[in-house]
């Protein structure tokens, strides 16, 4: 008697239906995954996807693809995973652009809500608010003061209009109600080099980018925006321990996949991810680039996910942005 016949008859009609989600519990994933990171190669949100991905593989003896559609303010790379066939082989690396896009873009051609099914929380990276290494400037009272005393004259450059980063001076412009000029950049590399030398006055920028020009002494870290500070950073205090509260910002990446997904790969790649942010070596690797390991539930991602959607929503709103 065929064996799965067999095994339907010993267990009843229930448990047929069954049997093609455990075939694909035992054998997911039987081929290549993708994850396609809505960036360049060679970024932070890169660097992250790969150190995660490697190590996956080096623990499961499964293959990942990483597959980098930059462009568009993520738009395009989150465009294409909400268009890819829901069988598991396709996950994006989501990110703070699925919180504040749909509130900056009108006409999407996906729902950042609708489109996905969160898979897993992988890391923060916290923005870093920074200033030439020569500013009089030395902490972040100092640049209200400097800003009530210039109102509209004070700048801060970002890696470009609706960015985390970007949003992270206008709630700071909100909060404080100071008068700052943002200047944005094609990315925070050439936001840096202008910070280095001067031609801007301050930057707020992700860990993962600020880290090491901060640790070189090219510019002055003031504040970390996180509720602990980061240990590559001891010495520089968090927001909140200099009297400004509710201002933990992070650049986030986790784990998303087209709506439809098999449950059985979902909880695949969350036990899997989960594992790998628990490897010492990882937390190490995570911590030299800024980044702080989440981890946790497909559900508590998802909550985290509609809270930063209605945080930002928000501040879009009474800042006014719009990008199109």
């Amino acid at each position: 008697m065929n064996r799965r016949l067999a095994l339907g008859l010993a267990l009843g009609a229930p448990a047929l239906a069954l049997l093609p989600s455990l075939a694909l519990a035992q054998a997911y994933p039987s081929k290549p995954v993708t994850v396609i990171v809505p960036f360049a190669v060679g970024g932070g949100s890169d660097n992250v996807a790969r150190m995660i991905t490697a190590k996956l593989s080096e623990r499961t003896g499964k293959s990942f693809v990483i597959d980098n559609r930059g462009g568009g303010g993520t738009n395009i790379g989150n465009e294409a995973a909400s268009r890819a066939a829901p069988d598991g082989y396709t996950v994006l690396l989501g990110q703070f652009t699925l919180s504040a896009n749909p509130h900056l873009y009108s006409g999407l051609r996906y729902d950042a809500d609708k489109s996905f099914i969160p898979v897993v929380h992988v890391a923060n990276a916290p923005t870093v608010l920074v200033v030439p290494a020569f500013s009089p400037i030395k902490d972040v009272a100092g640049v209200v003061a400097a800003a009530k005393a210039r109102p509209g004259k004070l700048n801060f450059g970002s890696g470009g209009a609706g960015t985390s980063v970007h949003l992270a001076g206008e709630l700071f412009k909100l909060q404080n109600g100071v008068d700052l000029v943002h200047i944005p950049y094609k990315g925070s590399a050439p936001a840096m080099t202008d910070l280095v030398g001067g031609q801007i006055e301050m930057m707020f920028d992700t860990s993962t980018s600020a880290l090491p020009h901060a640790k070189g002494g090219k510019v002055r870290a003031i504040g970390v925006a996180a509720a602990q500070r980061l240990k590559e950073l001891p010495g520089v205090p968090t927001f909140a321990e200099q009297g400004f509260k509710d201002f933990d910002v992070p650049a986030w990446y986790g784990f998303v996949a087209p709506k439809g997904t098999p449950l059985e790969a979902v909880q695949w790649l969350n036990a899997e991810v989960n594992a790998v942010l628990k490897d010492p070596a990882v937390v190490v690797k995570l911590d030299a680039i800024g980044a702080v390991p989440v981890g946790g539930t497909s559900a508590q991602m998802g909550e985290f996910m509609k809270a930063q959607s209605t945080r930002w929503a928000k501040v879009i709103k009474d800042a006014g942005i719009k990008l199109d």
